[in-house]
C-alpha cells in the first residue's frame, strides 16, 4: 500500500495501494458508499484472451464485484455458464445481487480458488473451458476501516479476506516470535528494514497489545526518517507482507494454479492479472515450467521424469494498461496480465 501527499487546498494524505487505488482521508461514512466501485482491471484485455464463447463454462475464481464476471457472461451468451468464487462473503453476496438477472447461468460460491477442483466436483464439471484471476485486495477492503486493510482509515488490525479464518494480523503482530516477523516482512513486503521494524513491533508489544491499524503504522514509521512528498508511507510493505501472511496468498496462488492446470479443457485458458512482482513471478514461473514440461539435466539421452508441456504460453510479456485505462482508473496503473492456453496432447484432461 502506498500512501504520498496530494495538493489539494493544502496538504492532504492519500493512501494508494500496491493495486493502486487512491484512499484519501475521508469521513468514514463517505468510505462506506456502497456504490462506489472501480471498474475491473484490464477488462476488454483479459476477456478477450478468454473468448468466451456460448455452451463455455468459465471460472472466475476472484468474482469481487463481478465486473469480469459480468463480461464473460455477455459474451457466452445465450447458454455459457460463469462459476464465480471469493473467500470474502460480502464479495460474494454484491456479486450475487449484480448477476442475478442471468439466472442458472450464475453459480458464486465463497470458496477461494485454491479449492477450485473441490467446488467443481460438487457442482458436477469435470473441466472448465477459461479461469480468470484478479490477485490483489479489492477498493471495497480498502474502503472499509472494519476491515484493516488501510492505514488511512484507522480500525482493527485484521486483514482477513474471509472473516471466518480464525488468524488476525493482530494475532501476527503480538504473538510471532521477532525473527519469524522479520522473515514474514522480509519475504512477503521485500522490506530492507525488516529486522528493525520488527525490533520495535517486539518492543511495542510488550508495553500493551498493537490493536489497531493506525498503531502498527506508527510503530513502523518509527523506524524511518519522515517521507518526503510523493514517496510511499513507510508501513506500505510491512502492511502488504501482514496481508498475504494472514491470507496465505502465495501459496494459494501456487496450489491454484497447479489445479487450474489440471481442470482446463484442452483449448482452455487461464489467464492472471497480477499487482506486485511477488505475484507476478510466480505466474511467470509456473507458465514456463508447464510449457517446458521435461525437467530431466540436458544431457540425459531419454526423458525419465515424466513431466510433459502442457501449458502454451499466449503472452511472453506481460499485457499492461494503456495510458487512457491508467487515467481513467489509477487501479490498473500496476496491473500485469499473463495467458496460456491448455495443450491438446496433455492427457491429464483428456
Amino acid at each position: 500500500m502506498k500512501e504520498a501527499r496530494i495538493a489539494e487546498g493544502g496538504m492532504r494524505y492519500a493512501e494508494i495501494s500496491a493495486e493502486g487505488f487512491v484512499m484519501a482521508h475521508i469521513p468514514n461514512s463517505e468510505s462506506r458508499d456502497p456504490n462506489v466501485e472501480h471498474p475491473p482491471v484490464l477488462l476488454r484485455e483479459a476477456v478477450g484472451f478468454l473468448a468466451p464463447r456460448a455452451g463455455g463454462v468459465y471460472v472466475d475464481g476472484t468474482v469481487g464485484g463481478g465486473g469480469h464476471a459480468e463480461e464473460i457472461l455477455k459474451h457466452s451468451s445465450p447458454d455459457g455458464v460463469l462459476i464465480g468464487l471469493d473467500q470474502d462473503g460480502d464479495a460474494v453476496r454484491r456479486c450475487q445481487e449484480r448477476l442475478a438477472a442471468y439466472g442458472k447461468r450464475v453459480v458464486v460460491r465463497q470458496k477461494n480458488f485454491r479449492d477450485i477442483d473441490a467446488v467443481l466436483s460438487e457442482l458436477g464439471y469435470a473441466a472448465v473451458d477459461g479461469v480468470l484471476l484478479d490477485l490483489g485486495v479489492s477498493w471495497f477492503h480498502l474502503k472499509m476501516p472494519e476491515r484493516g486493510f488501510s492505514f488511512a482509515l484507522d480500525g482493527p488490525l485484521d486483514m482477513r479476506m474471509n472473516t471466518g479464518v480464525p488468524h488476525t494480523a493482530a494475532d501476527l503482530v503480538n504473538t510471532l516470535p521477532r525473527r519469524e516477523l522479520a522473515r514474514i516482512l522480509r519475504d512477503y513486503g521485500e522490506e530492507r528494514k525488516a529486522g528493525a521494524i520488527a525490533r520495535a513491533i517486539e518492543k511495542a508489544r510488550a508495553r500493551g497489545p498493537i490493536t489497531s491499524t493506525a498503531q502498527l503504522a506508527g510503530i513502523v514509521s518509527s523506524v524511518s526518517p519522515p517521507f518526503p512528498a510523493r514517496r510511499i508511507h513507510p508501513a506500505t510493505l510491512t502492511f502488504q507482507a501482514l496481508r498475504i501472511a494472514v491470507n496465505d496468498e502465495m501459496e494459494a496462488l501456487r496450489e491454484g494454479l497447479n489445479k487450474i492446470v489440471h481442470i482446463l479443457r484442452p483449448g482452455g485458458r487461464v489467464a492472471v492479472i497480477s499487482f506486485h512482482s511477488l505475484e507476478d513471478r510466480i505466474v511467470k514461473q509456473f507458465y514456463a515450467a508447464s510449457a517446458k514440461g521435461c525437467t530431466c539435466p540436458p544431457k540425459m539421452p531419454v526423458c525419465v521424469c515424466g513431466k510433459k508441456s502442457s501449458l502454451t504460453i499466449l503472452t511472453r510479456r506481460p499485457v499492461l494498461p494503456g495510458v487512457e485505462e491508467v487515467e481513467r482508473n489509477p487501479a490498473a496503473r500496476s496491473a500485469k496480465l499473463r495467458v496460456a492456453e491448455k495443450k491438446n496432447d496433455d492427457p491429464s484432461c483428456a
